[in-house]
């Protein structure tokens, strides 16, 4: 059973790069959640794990790395999991493997992977530092303006923002607030809102 793994962070994000040959797959799971959510908490990951679970030998094949995560220690469970089942997972971009043919664990892969691992972390947490950056300034600046004190956000422009809409189809599907906070790193206090509203739109 093989099972591609894709992922954006972003409903407006194009995804198409990370499905080449997608026919090639038994089954393509997609993740619209951002990578720093931990693997097994997102709805993809969640349904792989049951895919796996079901005893039929399998791989795991994902474009990039960065795709399984942004945290090392994230990247480096996921695959420490997937390993215990005996499930390698391909990292197509970098031709990277983490189980040998035989089901051991391939140490060059697990050293240019932790690497990598690295690599992406910083990269993420330089981009979190510099968005920060331009915020300080921009406030010094006077010329950062959030939405002012008091006014009302329209409702159907609140609920029609990308974000916003995943939050609504998991609310819908069952999800509770806390899943749905972790998946999506909305505050429960947005989407309690956004359950109000979506359900009484007149509101």
């Amino acid at each position: 059973m093989n099972i591609l793994y894709v992922r954006c962070s972003t409903s407006g994000q194009n995804s198409d790069r990370q499905k080449v040959n997608e026919k090639d797959y038994d089954f393509v799971i997609e993740d619209r959640v951002s990578g720093s959510v931990a693997f097994r908490n997102r709805p993809g990951g969640i349904e792989i794990e049951k895919l796996v679970n079901q005893g039929i030998p399998a791989k795991l094949f994902v474009h990039d790395l960065d795709r399984i995560g942004r945290s090392l220690k994230d990247i480096l469970l996921t695959i420490e999991y997937f390993n215990n089942l005996n499930v390698p997972i391909h990292f197509i971009n970098q031709g990277l493997i983490t189980l040998d043919e035989n089901g051991k664990e391939n140490a060059i892969a697990k050293m240019m992977i932790s690497i990598l691992g690295v690599v992406a972390e910083l990269e993420r947490n330089q981009l979190l530092e510099r968005q920060a950056e331009g915020i300080k300034i921009a406030k010094l600046k006077g010329t950062y303006k959030g939405r002012k004190a008091g006014t009302a956000e329209d409702v159907v422009k609140f609920l029609n923002k990308p974000k916003n809409r995943q939050a609504m189809n998991y609310i819908k599907k069952g999800y509770s607030l806390t899943e749905i906070s972790k998946i999506l790193e909305v505050h429960p206090n947005t989407l309690t809102k956004i359950k109000k509203l979506g359900f009484n739109p007149t509101a």
